[in-house]
């Protein structure tokens, strides 16, 4: 270990002209003494631990092995040769299999980790992709006893699955940890399956929180560069109190193996999913009803915010809580339940998290200023998602203006007549505006705006005719905005745009 308290040391302790030599071994003494303390500091206290091998022995044993099976049946991989009675090949098939008849059943087997957090009632947890699809599920003590486990139920928007092995059993139960007071940076120690080499521990640091990995609609993962590989997955991620702050889920390579990155459910999100699953079978998460998008620099500029930041409310469903509570495409969620909503796939999440039933104050953005909206949250498992129909509202009338240019915006509009409508085979009764043309080099371009789109909304205001357009761009201009917002159509799918005005 480099040490660079010697050469301090005697740098003071060497007489120098002009210095007093009572003052300079009273200096050195004083540094000497300073440096002992420092070095007589336990390690951990300077942020790096002296081992891990009382908090490994401690873990261990409420770390499990699970073991999967699950039968695949046989295919038909087409008809086969029929051979001629007596052929030669007839005995070769016999032995080997005719390789275009049917394969016969066979078991695929899989192996992952989990971990204890009920002793008594023996619950273990461990991921969903572990176990899904198995027929039968065995949990492996660290001392080799195997357990038959029963399937409490599963969450695959986060990876979470409960197993019971019953009670009765010693087993060794860990605790939950708060994952949102792990910061970048802070020890922690895996232990898992890795491979099938059964418990092994092996130790990193938090490398980044917030991860969204495209996982789920809930992504919200630790990252750590604690080495996990295959068969890690389920396994616990502790801090340095011995407390599970996250699921180890995935990883990172083009090899299979180990490169540093991997990623864990955190906590605070699993620890409520695995509670609902105990108390009801299934998760239990609260729905708003609205279908929401980022809120871009462009967006932010168009709407008037000072950041881009929140959840642009791009449709709200019918008959859902947002509409009973007054939500309005174009509604800028900014504050949820009191807590700031950060970014458009932050909302998800804190909706989710909540009680279904709850009364919340939502802040939203509307019209240039914060708006309070009252809105008891229903619940997500109980909506057929598929059916929803989004609600629009009245739109104004059109004045009849013709075909126009909108130089500004690089677009050329349309009002959408009955003609129109039935030439672009639309419904009768489609209010907005039509792009008819757009400049190749203009921001509406690079926004990917196409012939045949249909402008809904300019700035949160209906429009049904190309002047309207136009107006609305005027008043951006007269508002010293670089930007105009859009809500647009295409192939019956709607959403937002800000697009810049060339003021040029």
């Amino acid at each position: 270990m480099y040490r660079a308290d010697k050469p301090i040391v005697q740098a003071f302790a060497q007489p120098r002209a002009g210095l007093d030599p009572v003052f300079a071994r009273v200096a050195a003494v004083a540094l000497a003494l300073v440096m002992a303390v420092v070095s007589a500091a336990p390690a951990h206290a300077r942020g790096t631990p002296d081992g891990f091998a009382d908090l490994a022995e401690k873990l261990l044993p409420a770390v499990v092995n699970i073991s999967t099976t699950q039968k695949i049946e046989g295919r038909s991989e087409g008809p086969g040769f029929k051979l001629p009675p007596g052929s030669p090949l007839e005995d070769f098939f016999e032995r080997f299999g005719n390789p275009g008849g049917n394969s016969p059943p066979r078991q695929a087997q899989s192996l992952g980790s989990g971990f204890v957090v009920d002793a008594e009632a023996g619950i273990v947890i461990t991921n969903n992709h572990v176990i899904e699809g198995a027929d039968e599920i065995k949990v492996i003590l660290q001392d080799d006893t195997e357990l038959t486990a029963e399937l409490l139920g599963t969450d695959p928007k986060t990876d979470v699955a409960v197993l019971s092995v019953g009670e009765g059993h010693e087993l060794q139960e860990v605790p939950f940890g708060d994952s949102d007071g792990a910061r970048i940076g802070d020890w922690v120690v895996a232990i898992g399956n890795p491979l099938g080499f059964g418990g092994t521990v092996t130790a990193g640091i938090v490398s980044a929180r917030g991860r969204d990995i495209n996982a789920g609609p809930y992504d919200n993962f630790i990252q750590t560069d604690a080495p996990i590989n295959r068969g890690n997955s389920g396994g616990p991620l502790f801090n340095m109190d011995g407390q599970v702050i996250g699921i180890n889920t995935a990883i990172i390579s083009q090899t299979g193996g180990s490169i540093g990155i991997g990623f864990a459910v955190p906590s605070n999100q699993a620890e409520q999913v695995i509670k609902q699953i105990r108390e009801y079978g299934t998760t239990r998460r609260g729905w708003l009803g609205v279908g929401i998008q980022e809120v871009s620099p462009d967006i932010a500029d168009s709407l008037g915010l000072e950041e881009a930041a929140g959840a642009l409310v791009a449709n709200v469903y019918e008959k859902s809580p947002a509409e009973r509570a007054g939500f309005k495409s174009g509604d800028v969620v900014l504050r949820f339940d009191g807590q700031k909503v950060p970014s458009q796939r932050a909302l998800p999440r804190m909706v989710a998290n909540t009680d279904v039933g709850k009364e919340v104050d939502v802040v939203v953005w509307r019209n240039g200023e914060e708006k309070t909206l009252k809105v008891t949250l229903g619940e997500l498992e109980k909506v057929d998602l598929a059916s929803l129909r989004t609600e629009d509202g009245e739109q104004g009338q059109g004045d009849g203006s013709a075909a126009v240019t909108v130089e500004s915006l690089g677009l050329s509009l349309a009002e959408i007549t009955g003609e129109v409508a039935q030439r672009l085979e639309l419904d009768p009764n489609t209010k907005g505006v039509l792009v008819t043309d757009v400049e190749p080099n203009s921001d509406a371009a690079q926004k990917t705006l196409q012939p045949g789109d249909i402008i809904l909304e300019v700035n949160q205001n209906p429009v049904t005719n190309p002047g309207e357009v136009a107006a609305e761009v005027q008043k951006s201009v007269d508002a010293s905005r670089k930007t105009v917002l859009m809500r647009l159509e295409r192939n019956g799918e709607q959403r937002f745009v800000a697009v810049k005005i060339n003021q040029g």
